[in-house]
């Protein structure tokens, strides 16, 4: 039995009648108090207001203790309350952000789990795709496209097919990234999308073929995307589009991912199908990896050592597309050193066109996003050349 203390339900009741400025803990307090004897009517705003107060705290412990008790009484509600679901799945999905960023996994995982079952399955899909669960993570993004949730767009699809790809199931991947290549490619041409889109799609699908060894497939993929760039460094885009940062991002990081030491439960990796959504531990780590590589390929370059250094050099640009990629500010001086080192490097290696070709592909798609359309035509034309000839 819960014994109501009635001076405590007083002050609560006057600080939010007043008229003065109540701060984030106080209204936590006040709400805690109400909570008790009225919790039809406090219990939501309790929600509300631990949640408003974790995104003022710096303090990673700190957070995770306001999200559990968010969490707690968001499962209060009664089922069927307006916006209980809401609520719950954004106290849920504060709760294991909070989780992963103190590096407590297990439990993070738990409360993943729960908010799949409370209809959000992305969180736990890119947990299980961090520690290499691929086959498990492609199959909730296959129920949650086939139930309409969320909704089938660039961002979902790609996350779905990486996965597959990650489960060895390269023909389900192609076969769903094929369908988003479709639609965009209608789009583009009732100008509904940016042909740039276009673009970094083809090529990434033309990656996808040549990892399974269909050639033809992949040089019909490169082709078309030439047939766009030559349009774009003719007549340019259509339409501005804003900013479109995100799409070239999200596709380059993921062309890096084979580079990258495999995801496993011990040791976690990004899930690189998307940007979004990174676990915080797993995100401090692989960008925690930038001055060991630094250091490597500094070693590399003063030992000529230029096939492992292009390696290297490629999975530093890709730590820095993932850190500041959707930055549009200066971005082409930012990132033009990273495609320009790589292009250099790789010519100064013999008898291998396909690592020139790679690099060509990577500062064409980069000019792509830069806007810079006719040196992205004449790098992508080269490329295109050079696998031509192998």
């Amino acid at each position: 039995m819960v014994t109501i203390d009635h001076d405590a339900v007083l002050r609560a009741r006057v600080l939010l009648l007043g008229s003065g400025r109540r701060s984030g803990a106080e209204l936590v307090g006040a709400y805690r108090v109400l909570a008790e004897v009225s919790p039809k009517a406090y219990v939501p705003k309790l929600v509300d207001a631990l949640l408003a107060l974790r995104y003022e705290s710096r303090d990673p412990k700190v957070d995770v203790a306001l999200a559990a008790e968010a969490s707690r009484a968001a499962r209060r509600i009664e089922v069927g309350s307006p916006n209980r679901a809401d609520r719950l799945c954004r106290a849920l999905d504060a709760y294991q952000a909070s989780l992963f960023a103190l590096g407590r996994r297990a439990e993070g995982r738990a409360i993943c789990e729960e908010l799949a079952e409370a209809g959000r399955s992305q969180p736990l899909a890119s947990v299980l795709a961090e520690e290499g669960r691929f086959r498990e993570a492609a199959e909730l993004d296959e129920e949650a496209a086939r139930n309409g949730i969320p909704e089938h767009s660039f961002w979902n699809v790609v996350r779905w097919a990486a996965n597959l790809e990650g489960a060895g199931l390269f023909d389900a991947a192609s076969t769903v990234f094929r369908e988003l290549l479709e639609e965009t490619r209608r789009k583009a041409a009732e100008q509904r999308t940016a042909l740039a889109i276009l673009t970094w799609e083809l090529v990434h699908f033309s990656r996808m073929r040549e990892t399974v060894g269909d050639a033809a497939g992949a040089a019909a993929a490169r082709r078309e995307a030439l047939s766009v760039l030559e349009e774009l460094a003719n007549t340019g885009e259509p339409k501005n589009w804003g900013c479109i940062l995100g799409w070239w991002r999200t596709l380059f990081v993921l062309s890096g991912r084979a580079a990258e030491p495999a995801a496993s439960p011990e040791s976690p990796m990004p899930p690189f199908g998307t940007i979004l959504g990174w676990s915080r531990d797993v995100r401090d780590g692989f960008l925690g990896m930038l001055p060991g590589l630094e250091a490597e390929a500094a070693r590399l370059r003063e030992a000529d050592r230029l096939p492992e250094l292009v390696e290297v050099q490629r999975r530093i640009g890709i730590r820095a597309a993932v850190r500041e990629g959707d930055r549009p500010y200066l971005f082409e001086e930012r990132f033009a050193p990273y495609f320009d080192e790589g292009v250099t490097l790789s010519r100064r290696l013999p008898d291998n066109s396909a690592r020139l070709a790679r690099a060509l592909t990577d500062r064409s798609m980069f000019l792509v996003a830069a806007r810079s359309f006719e040196p992205a035509h004449a790098d992508f034309a080269e490329a295109v050349a050079l696998l031509h000839d192998r």
